[in-house]
């Protein structure tokens, strides 16, 4: 037997978006909210702890741990692409960087027909969610007081310091606030944690107001399908923890935040999306829209990574064992010490060749020796510097797996030249970096790419053969205002009435930087959108 339930709201995901949103529509005590997640409650200690992303983004009750198919740009090698399975998704096992993207990303989101979504509108919403900690931030482009913390690292590593200095000495200039309209040069990055622990969404909008009457979260909901009559989005169906058929109807909406690669999968569960694929899988067709799915884009990164002639410089090794007990007690006590590390301490962001307009590079550095080889750690002490292609020009899909009906994940990086291109420039600088005196006084010796690794076409076999995604997904459910794009700007899905999508999914284009502070903006400006229009 099926259970019944009815809400005003239902809001489908309870991640970075989705818990914003879910925060806001229950504001008004009024509105009843249903918040359904596929993972588990957040109450695991490596959550709190931020080195505890090392083991998280792993860990099989708490990540979706999808696996890409074969990537033709990458020699044919199928990829992890974690994502966050449990209150507050990706958030609760990311690197907690705190970045928005470029002006430039957004006011390019409204020429091309995303009315509302330019840097100026949008801005209102990071500063909403924003409580950032740091004395004299300028307050005309940070919040203070939202629900969000952002922080200054507590125990940043000596070692970031000598690699600003390095990137200082090849005229690439500091950068204190990576989150102006215009970021560009290198620091020490803020992050989304509260006191020396993580700051997820669910932390931040959903921990302080779990008690409200009109808020219903449930946790280890399975959401088969949304329920399609006559045009218009009625509920969901769902299995509850204990395996128990649920209907949830809606009386106002149903938001889908599941994130670039949920959202579109459920439309697809649900009868919407390219009909042939639907057909193929056995599901009835609602709508055929060739568009969800579609237009995957993500961060394509490549290392370059050196041991040391000692720990010296090191903020994470094997070899510091000891050490890390007396981290530990450190973090425990005083939140504070190595635990108390998003690993991704420093970086930035530069132009791979003078001539490109604003940056296309980021970069992120690790005190640590990165494995290349995918074990958790390596043996030994060393420094890793990551360079991240920021709008790759290579496109991927969402699809449906026609025999199983799970989502086939086809990133397609690396598929369009250009950025191969960009990524060999950016090796060439990460190298100039690693080889100033500051971080060259620390005995450096390349493990990656090599010695014997130094024209364009060793480098592009090295890049092919190394590169990853840092995963940030968007773009399956495209933002805009002609008839192929999956949602309009106010994120209503086109051909049918009382469903929104609300996540990173909607992007039109890639931000220019990390997408959990994007995808927060997303839900707090949905939650504005979807009460607006119920007035």
């Amino acid at each position: 037997m099926t259970m019944k339930q009815k809400f005003d709201y239902i809001v489908v995901g309870a991640g970075s978006a989705g818990c914003a949103l879910a925060n806001r529509l229950s504001e008004n005590p009024s509105n009843s909210v249903l918040l359904l997640e596929a993972g588990r409650k957040d109450n695991h200690p490596l959550i709190k702890m931020p080195l505890g992303l090392i083991w998280m983004t792993k860990a099989r009750n708490y990540s979706w741990n999808y696996t890409t198919t074969a990537q033709d740009g990458l020699n044919g090698a199928k990829i992890r692409a974690p994502r966050g399975k449990v209150m507050g998704g990706s958030s609760a096992v990311n690197g907690m960087i705190y970045i928005r993207g470029h002006r430039a990303d957004y006011d390019g989101w409204a020429e091309a027909g995303c009315t509302g979504w330019d840097y100026a509108s949008v801005l209102p919403y990071f500063k909403r969610a924003e409580n950032n900690q740091r004395r004299g931030i300028d307050t005309e482009i940070h919040g203070t007081d939202g629900p969000l913390f952002v922080s200054d690292q507590r125990s940043s590593n000596a070692t970031d310091h000598d690699f600003v200095e390095a990137a200082a000495q090849l005229q690439y200039r500091a950068c204190p606030d990576f989150n102006t309209p215009e970021p560009e040069g290198m620091g020490i990055y803020q992050v989304t944690q509260k006191d020396g622990q993580r700051h997820s969404a669910s932390h931040a909008y959903i921990a302080p107001v779990r008690a409200r009457a009109n808020l219903t979260v449930v946790t280890q909901a399975d959401v088969r399908n949304v329920v399609i009559e006559e045009g218009r989005a009625t509920g969901v169906n769902y299995t509850d923890a204990g395996g128990k058929s649920c209907l949830a109807e809606a009386g106002n909406e149903i938001i889908l935040s599941s994130g670039a690669i949920g959202s579109p999968h459920l439309l697809m569960r649900s009868g919407l999306g390219p009909a042939a694929q639907l057909k193929a899988a056995g599901i009835d067709v609602v709508l055929d829209v060739p568009g969800i799915g579609q237009n995957l884009q993500d961060h394509v990164d490549i290392m370059v990574i050196n041991k040391t002639r000692s720990m010296t410089p090191v903020g994470l090794s094997v070899q510091a064992v000891p050490r890390l007990i007396g981290d530990g007690l450190n973090w425990i006590f005083r939140k504070r010490g190595a635990l108390s590390s998003n690993m991704v301490e420093a970086g930035g962001f530069i132009r791979s060749q003078p001539s490109e307009p604003q940056p296309d590079l980021q970069m992120h550095f690790i005190p640590g020796l990165k494995s290349h080889r995918g074990r958790m750690v390596e043996y030994g002490h060393g420094v890793s510097l990551h360079t991240c292609l920021l709008r790759p020009k290579s496109r991927g899909s969402v699809t449906l797996d026609a025999q199983t009906g799970a989502p086939q994940i086809d990133l397609g990086l690396l598929t369009d030249q250009d950025d191969v291109a960009r990524l060999i420039r950016g090796v060439r600088i990460a190298r100039q970096m690693l080889a100033q005196p500051p971080l060259a006084q620390h005995g450096l010796t390349e493990v990656i790419p090599g010695d014997a690794a130094q024209d364009d076409s060793a480098l592009e076999s090295f890049v092919r053969t190394h590169a990853r995604t840092v995963y940030h997904p968007v773009g399956t459910c495209r933002m805009g205002s002609d008839g192929a794009s999956v949602v309009d700007p106010r994120l209503k899905v086109r051909g049918v009435e009382g469903l929104r999508v609300a996540d990173a999914s909607i992007m039109p284009n890639i931000v220019s930087g990390n997408t959990n502070a994007p995808a927060i903006m997303i839900g707090e400006k949905a939650a504005d959108l979807i009460l607006k229009d119920a007035r």
